[in-house]
């Protein structure tokens, strides 16, 4: 069964991307996805966000896949309140090492689920993501050169007013070295400035640098696209 890390943070992820990268990829990611009509498979759905927008720009059969029992379950029920876009979205319930569609898809979207996997993990992911795309098919995703992170104190991230109470986010890095990263965040609500809930989860991502990340690809038999400035296009030729 796979572990949940993301279960703490259900609650407050649309509260917090939306305050972040979301509105950003909104701008960003149509244009990328012209002409594609048939399939997408996106790595990463999380609650839908990106899966609804997808699903708004393209006519697309999409493949959701999400390993997150807590981020699917948002996900569906997000696709239930639209039965035209719930009957073109099949959500793959497991991580994207073991995913497998039907028949090539004509693009790939990833975004901000690069960082989960360690160089071996990276490896794997792209012959996989090779194997699920067509021939000329564009594999998107979301990335820039990150400023070096250092270990610090407990800092809020967010804070957002649900009603009587605030949805808070508190995060810091506890570990840096090459690209691994260890961070601590803390999720809170708060009622009249009390906290009545508190979670916390320390998860390690991975932040490759253009170069290494460039490599990979290439030896995955991928070449790259023009893309705006925060954005990655790559397509098997």
């Amino acid at each position: 069964m796979h572990k949940d890390d993301y279960a703490a943070a259900v609650p407050f992820y649309d509260l917090w991307h939306e305050d972040g990268h979301v509105p950003t990829v909104r701008g960003l990611l149509p244009p990328l996805l012209t002409e594609v009509r048939r399939s997408v498979l996106e790595i990463g759905a999380g609650t839908g966000l990106i899966t609804e927008l997808i699903a708004r720009e393209t006519p697309a059969e999409i493949y959701a896949l999400e390993p997150s029992l807590g981020m699917r379950s948002v996900l569906v029920n997000r696709l239930a309140s639209d039965p035209s876009t719930l009957r073109r979205v099949t959500v793959l319930p497991y991580g994207a090492l073991d995913v497998e569609v039907d028949e090539p898809v004509e693009a790939i979207v990833m975004i901000s689920v690069l960082q989960s996997f360690d160089a071996e993990e990276r490896a794997a992911l792209w012959r996989v993501l090779a194997r699920q795309l067509e021939r000329g098919g564009r594999l998107v995703f979301n990335w820039r050169e990150r400023a070096e992170p250092v270990p610090g104190d407990l800092e809020v991230l967010g804070s957002y007013q649900v009603g009587r109470h605030a949805y808070e986010v508190a995060g810091q890095v506890l570990e840096a070295e090459g690209e691994r990263v260890v961070s601590r965040f803390v999720y809170r609500i708060r009622q009249h400035g009390v906290v009545i809930s508190e979670d916390e989860v320390v998860l390690t991502n991975h932040w490759p640098t253009r170069e290494r990340l460039v490599s990979e690809l290439e030896a995955a038999g991928f070449t790259p696209d023009p893309a705006p400035d925060g954005m990655e296009v790559w397509r098997l030729p």
